[in-house]
């Protein structure tokens, strides 16, 4: 007991023995010495970097810029006071009891960086592979991906930064499903063999098409197979696009049956049966060509190829006779240019029993890549000038057509204004991406059309069989309204106009059957034409700000 006594007098109003502060041994001190000492052993460690370690990637957290310090006093304190249990004390000289530091945190800048470090740690998986560069073959090794869980991170880091070892930092891990030993397997036995030489297939006479073992990549490619190893998948259409050129000489293309109109009435010319490589049923041993160790050369496999439209098939479509015409006129040169051009594309064009046809869908992009110009178009209600304008004469000609043909009306829309050349009522307008012209062929025969387009006017006829007579009845035109003035600069935008009045008119077609003369069916049309707004272009120096006298938002563009 006179020890024990001894002892509690000496050691009181110090830190007990046996304490540690991550490493540094404070046991014994008093208060003050041992924050003295704390302060010079472990202070310089809130500048220095500390190593962290983060899944399979290092990096490195300097404590200061991170916003992490240590409260000196609180340290100091959490020491604790003197046992009072005699073993307690007794195991004191044998043993440490390590307290570590209490930390000072600045929490958005121990988030910020975490951040950092998260940039470096952070990676998807990447699945073991096999890929090719040229003839060469590469082999990729699988690689977990790991996220960096932050908030526990910023823990444990504000728990062991001042220990100066290395802080192992929690990842969440997600795992790859390839092996190594699946990559390693799927490199001897499958890619390697495949890059080893070229596959050759031989056609007819004596032609021959080769896939180079520099392009076999294109060709052989590796998914997860589940169980850790790599499944090969073959791309036959990517060895089709690179042997079929080679063989294409080889083979006869089908030609389908046409209708002719060069004699002044509709002929068939016969359809032609093609003799066509079937490189499906030519590639079914790909996979063990490009494992044999040795030949690697296969026959291609030719089968008869059918026509889209047979002789057969082109007589039965009843294209006789001219069923519907129409022909407009008084175009300028460009607009011609354009229409023609246009003309030319939907020309000899079938519709067979219940197909609908566009205009836009079958003449496809009217820019100038496809050799339209600069033309007259409609633009905010105001005469203006754009690439493929005109072609709106076409397809005003080629409604009336279809119209006068019993066709049924699909889509069309009138122009914003009325255009004298034009039947009031009963014409259309097309814009690229925006404003169609679509028709259906509603009898038991199919439709050819045919256009005819010369330096002043545009004809189209609808060939087929005559099933029906057409009629059309134009209404009076009612409440006129009256042009609004527009001044512009002066330029290649602004088209002088004298304007025209704005009106109200109706059109009914009436569809009677050729041979009893009984009604089919009557329709009527009723069209709001704006006026024609009066435009007058003035030089800049006098231009004022362009006006239409209206508020009406901007319309869609018509040509």
């Amino acid at each position: 007991m006179i020890a024990y006594a001894v002892d509690w007098v000496v050691s009181a109003d110090r830190v007990p023995r046996g304490v540690t502060v991550a490493g540094v041994d404070i046991g014994g001190q008093s208060t003050a010495a041992a924050e003295e000492t704390l302060r010079a052993q472990l202070g310089p460690r809130v500048d220095r970097p500390v190593p962290v370690r983060a899944g399979t990637t290092d990096s490195s957290i300097v404590p200061s810029q991170a916003g992490v310090g240590v409260d000196w006093e609180a340290t100091v304190e959490r020491a604790g006071e003197q046992p009072i249990n005699p073993f307690t004390r007794l195991a004191s000289l044998f043993s440490d009891q390590e307290i570590g530091v209490v930390s000072t945190v600045d929490d958005a800048a121990l988030t910020a960086a975490m951040g950092d470090v998260r940039q470096e740690t952070d990676r998807a998986p990447r699945e073991g592979n096999v890929v090719f560069e040229g003839a060469r073959v590469v082999p990729v090794a699988p690689l977990p991906g790991q996220s960096l869980e932050v908030e526990a991170a910023e823990d444990t880091f504000v728990d062991e930064w001042a220990f100066g070892t290395t802080v192992a930092l929690p990842v969440d891990t997600v795992d790859v499903t390839v092996t190594q030993a699946g990559v390693d397997a799927a490199v001897r036995d499958v890619a390697t063999p495949a890059a080893a030489a070229d596959v050759v297939v031989t056609g007819k006479d004596g032609a021959a098409a080769t896939l180079p073992r520099d392009q076999v990549g294109k060709v052989l490619t590796f998914v997860p197979d589940g169980g850790g190893g790599l499944s090969p998948q073959y791309n036959v259409e990517a060895a089709t696009a690179i042997l079929a050129p080679q063989l294409a000489s080889t083979e006869i293309k089908p030609k389908d049956a046409q209708i002719s109109l060069s004699g002044g009435s509709p002929q068939v010319v016969p359809s032609v049966k093609g003799d066509m490589v079937q490189w499906p049923k030519t590639l079914e041993p790909l996979p063990a060509l490009l494992a044999a160790p040795a030949e690697r050369t296969t026959p291609a496999i030719y089968e008869p190829a059918e026509p889209a439209l047979t002789t057969e098939g082109a007589n039965a479509l009843g294209i006789r006779e001219v069923i519907g015409e129409y022909t407009t006129g008084g175009f300028e040169y460009a607009s011609g240019v354009n229409i023609r051009l246009a003309a030319s594309e939907i020309d000899g064009a079938i519709v067979k029993p219940g197909e609908t046809f566009s205009l836009n869908g079958y003449t496809g992009p009217r820019g100038s890549a496809e050799g339209y110009v600069e033309s007259g178009i409609i633009n905010n209600g105001r005469p203006d000038k754009a690439v493929g304008g005109g072609i709106s004469q076409l397809a005003t000609t080629l409604y009336n057509a279809t119209y006068f043909a019993g066709m049924e009306d699909v889509e069309h829309t009138e122009h914003s204004y009325y255009i004298s050349r034009y039947p009031a009522a009963r014409e259309a307008t097309v814009f690229e991406g925006a404003i169609d012209l679509k028709f259906r062929n509603p009898s038991k025969t199919g439709v050819m059309i045919q256009t005819i387009g010369t330096s002043s006017n545009i004809t189209v006829r609808i060939w087929g069989t005559k099933t029906v007579d057409v009629e059309s009845v134009t209404g009076d035109r009612s409440n006129q309204t009256s042009p609004n003035t527009i001044t512009l600069p002066a330029g290649p935008h602004c088209v002088a106009s004298g304007g025209a009045p704005g009106f109200t008119v109706s059109d009914t077609r009436i569809i009677t059957d050729a041979d009893t003369g009984a009604q089919v069916s009557r329709n009527t049309r009723t069209v709001r034409y704006d006026p024609v707004p009066i435009v007058k272009c003035v030089s800049n120096e006098s231009a004022p700000a362009p006006s239409n006298g209206t508020s009406e938002p901007p319309a869609t563009p018509t040509r």
